[in-house]
């Protein structure tokens, strides 16, 4: 079979298959969004806060409860992002605490499960919202939106620099500028024109910035390592994989399983994760994907290195390969 007939059949088969797991790996989550052992906190009288949490437990998986002693310790625990929520018993009736800048659509489901609760008991709850997203984009529209530009960009860099022939150190120096670059925009637009973020200007940048170098990174890495099948194979793995299980529009805990977890070990996800804890939190609970975010630009510069390294060595050992030396007889 000639070899353009072979290309033909190769495309006519390749895409659908393609479209098919992008349908897949973004509708699939969207359409399962529900709370799977989400962390949500009870505080108040022991009598009452076992009564609650009972109540609780008929959402059967859908919460994972945590106690505490009164509604202090209960906004402490929302703070440090230990849970999403809690709902305190006081003497004028339950109330719940919300973080909307945890996620909006969290928040929103708590207020509509506690809120039919309490008025199956014939109460009303009041909320308050500890943590409230920003003003001018109380429904986390803009963080959500930024992971796909952002992964994007990552893509993009990683696959210019492996395009464009640059190993070894340069390659690592146009990733790294490449990606402050792309923070610093992406900041400027967000946090200073936008208003969408808050926290400090350079943090939110610094985050943004080291999203976008751990997946240019691996693309980079992956290029170095295996040619130009790995700019395929990182670019799936961060759009496919990594954008629809980040739980950028809900949670982690929102989304099917493994999906959620799976999410947070990659790029986008602990991004995302990282982003809300220092424009909104503090900084609480940042350790763990900020450290996420840095294998992976640790591990793809490592491939990057390694790689230029490789082909250097292989290189340097053809000519001497192909060389003979030839004697004289006689």
């Amino acid at each position: 079979m000639p070899s353009r007939n072979r290309h033909v059949i190769a495309v006519v088969a390749l895409v659908p298959v393609l479209a098919a797991l992008a349908l897949w790996a973004f509708a699939w989550p969207a359409s399962r969004i529900a709370p799977r052992d989400l962390p949500l906190g009870v505080a108040g009288p022991p009598a009452a806060a076992a009564q609650v949490e009972k109540q609780l437990e008929r959402h059967e998986g859908a919460f994972e409860i945590h106690r505490y002693a009164d509604e202090a310790a209960a906004r402490d625990a929302i703070e440090d992002r230990s849970v999403y929520g809690a709902v305190v018993v006081t003497p004028q009736g339950p109330e719940l605490l919300t973080a909307s800048a945890a996620g909006p659509a969290v928040a929103q489901f708590l207020q509509q499960a506690v809120g039919q609760q309490a008025a199956a008991g014939g109460a009303q709850v009041k909320t308050v919202d500890v943590a409230p997203a920003p003003a001018a984009d109380p429904r986390g529209a803009v963080l959500n939106a930024a992971a796909l530009p952002l992964a994007l960009a990552g893509i993009a860099a990683g696959a210019l620099v492996t395009l464009l022939g640059l190993r070894g150190i340069r390659a690592g120096l146009a990733l790294l500028g490449a990606s402050a670059l792309v923070g610093m925009v992406a900041a400027g637009i967000a946090h200073s024109w936008l208003d969408a973020l808050g926290g400090d200007w350079w943090a939110a940048a610094g985050v943004l910035g080291l999203c976008t170098l751990a997946m240019a990174s691996a693309v980079a890495g992956l290029a170095a390592l295996l040619g130009t099948a790995g700019i395929g194979i990182g670019a799936a793995t961060v759009m496919l994989l990594g954008n629809p299980f980040s739980g950028a529009t809900s949670a982690p805990q929102m989304l099917p399983e493994p999906a959620g977890a799976i999410g947070q070990w990659l790029p986008p996800g602990a991004g995302t994760t990282l982003l809300r804890s220092v424009s909104f939190f503090d900084g609480a609970a940042a350790t763990g994907p900020a450290l996420t975010l840095a294998w992976w630009t640790v591990l793809g510069l490592g491939a990057v290195l390694l790689g230029s390294s490789l082909k250097a060595r292989k290189a340097g050992a053809e000519p001497a390969a192909g060389h003979r030396e030839f004697s004289a007889v006689g």
